[in-house]
């Protein structure tokens, strides 16, 4: 009966968004409700299981997310975003362009949104198309795939960091392994799934002759932009910060003073703070309007992406309030299935059913989330699973899955196998690696 109610309340949140185009935001809370009567709960249970829920999801990460908007709108209005490309062009060479196609595509999604940075940069891969003779395919696969690894992946995007929150794993940690595993991920399923089947699925792109030449990032914007190191320097300030403070953690001697200035700094609200103080200062001559302008503008952008994601929160909230959650994992168990494998499966099929990547990440998180300490398992390796069932499977009823098909100019079958087939690979190939990272577990730091 549990897992009927688990599963009709996913059918009834997918036909809420796709058929009947109601906010996510509202669809899931509406579900949470419908799944808590479903099972029985007591109507003070279920109003507290939803407020708790969401506050608790927020409460981690709500300031994060929004500080990180604020950095991605500053840095796409000075064009630090497509500065980025022309420096990963320039320092991997035109013949490898795909590959900095797909290394910018990580970069670039931590501090802006899927949607915008594809919006972006595709432009960029359609110039290099044309001037290299290089398949279009090679380089939209390779931009989309490392834009959704950078987005599903790697902190402080509000789906990981999330995540990583609902597992309580040690920041420094994640991130790292974050890296280890999206790198191979962005290789396989970007660069090397679109070189493999080019000649196969887009034979008409593959006619053309190779010429290298050199490229430049041309925008029509007109004016001085932030330089791509600069760029890129910002993104990785707050990451460092936040490194630094796991590793100050662990070496330097509790309660020293050094310690406690590392951890200050590397607080995750405090590192994404001085990240935005830092881009206002050193941006300030590249800003094309207000200061206040933009960062209102992100706080519009910021406003439903925190309402949806505290109401996944909710959801998952409710699900394991009702016992779903234990009776899933408990299921799994019994067909001895690792703990790794179920989160990535789950966040996958929720990934699938409603089209959200963040919305699967948070509610699979809070799934499994109480189940971690008590089997062992490693949060990070688990929550990073959970990131990567993220990645594949964009489907029709995943705005990404149009904004791929739109503004690159393919047809329905076509987004098919460049896209959702190409994000696939990725996350498997990022489960791979996790996989063989648990087998170290014992003698790797950060991963007990």
């Amino acid at each position: 009966m549990l897992m009927a109610i688990f599963l009709g309340g996913i059918v009834l949140l997918m036909l809420m968004i796709i058929k009947f185009k109601i906010n996510p935001f509202l669809a899931l809370l509406f579900t949470s409700l419908v799944i808590g009567i479903s099972a029985g709960l007591p109507v003070a249970k279920i109003l507290s299981g939803i407020s708790s829920g969401f506050g608790g999801t927020l409460g981690g990460i709500g300031i994060v997310i929004a500080l990180g908007i604020i950095l991605g709108e500053l840095l796409y209005e000075t064009g630090g975003t497509e500065e980025i490309a022309s420096l990963a062009l320039r320092k991997i060479g035109v013949e490898n362009s795909p590959l900095a196609m797909a290394l910018t595509g990580v970069i670039v999604a931590i501090p802006v949104y899927f949607d915008a940075a594809f919006v972006i940069l595709v432009n960029l891969a359609s110039q290099l198309s044309q001037k290299t003779g290089i398949p279009l395919v090679r380089f939209v696969t390779a931009l989309g795939v490392g834009l959704i690894i950078g987005h599903c992946v790697i902190i402080p995007t509000p789906g990981p960091m999330a995540v990583a929150g609902a597992v309580s794993a040690p920041l420094g940690s994640f991130v790292l392994y974050s890296v280890i595993a999206a790198v191979p991920a962005a290789l396989v399923g970007g660069v090397l799934y679109s070189k493999l089947t080019a000649k196969r699925f887009f034979p008409e792109q593959c006619n053309r002759e190779i010429g290298l030449t050199d490229v430049s990032v041309d925008d029509g914007k007109s004016g001085e932009r932030c330089p791509g190191t600069l760029a890129v320097g910002l993104i990785l300030f707050p990451i460092t910060l936040i490194l630094i403070g796991t590793l100050a953690g662990a070496l330097l001697e509790k309660g020293s003073t050094l310690a406690s200035i590392c951890a200050f700094l590397g607080d995750k609200n405090v590192a994404l703070f001085l990240g935005v103080i830092a881009a206002l200062v050193l941006l300030r001559k590249y800003f094309k309007a207000p200061a206040e302008e933009m960062i209102t503008a992100a706080a519009a952008q910021a406003g439903m992406v925190l309402l949806i994601t505290g109401a996944g929160g909710s959801f998952g909230a409710i699900i394991n309030a009702t016992g779903i959650g234990d009776y899933i994992v408990a299921t799994m168990q019994d067909f001895n299935v690792p703990l790794i494998l179920l989160g990535f499966i789950l966040s996958q099929i929720l990934r699938a059913a409603q089209g959200s990547a963040t919305v699967a990440l948070v509610t699979t998180a809070a799934i499994l989330a109480p189940s971690i300490t008590t089997m062992g398992a490693s949060p990070v390796l688990v929550g990073l699973a959970i990131c990567f069932g993220g990645v594949g499977l964009s489907l029709p009823n995943d705005s990404g899955f149009w904004v791929v098909n739109r503004f690159s100019g393919f047809t329905f079958p076509q987004t098919m196998k460049a896209w959702t087939v190409g994000g696939f690979v990725a996350g498997l190939t990022g489960l791979a690696v996790l996989l063989v990272l648990s087998m170290f577990q014992s003698v790797l730091p950060g991963l007990m």
